[in-house]
């Protein structure tokens, strides 16, 4: 999977091997996507440089001018793409917003999560995963 962030640079699921990646599909008009930013920024944050990074997928139609402001306001420090609310997901299905995925270390996708994520939840992903 390939995707191109919000500042033209494409990203691989295969660039980050070796850290888990938490993939998050969400929209700027979802209360409980808004909610969650904090808890993702905040889990990014913490383990970028050692163990996991975070990926937020909009999906929906709007401008990119506008979604970078809301970017810019909401200070999102996770790489972030853009896609049409219709488009596929290779990782699995996103029937609404927020869906999280969790691709493993092996770029396997190990878990997959509908509605809220908190940095607790995140991290119990991981280690319930690391467990097996």
């Amino acid at each position: 999977m390939i995707l191109t962030d919000l500042q033209g640079v494409e990203h691989s699921l295969a660039d980050y091997r070796g850290k888990w990646i938490i993939v998050n599909y969400w929209a700027t008009w979802c209360p409980p996507c808004l909610e969650e930013i904090p808890e993702l920024v905040q889990f990014h944050d913490e383990h970028k440089e050692r163990d996991a990074v975070v990926w937020g997928i909009n999906r929906e139609e709007i401008p990119l001018a506008e979604l970078k402001i809301f970017v810019e306001k909401q200070r999102i420090s996770y790489p972030l793409f853009q896609i049409l609310p219709d488009s596929v997901s290779p990782l699995g299905p996103v029937q609404g917003v927020p869906t999280t995925y969790l691709v493993s270390p092996k770029g396997e996708v190990v878990a997959r999560h509908v509605g809220l994520v908190t940095v607790r939840k995140l991290e119990e992903f991981i280690q319930r995963h690391l467990n097996k």
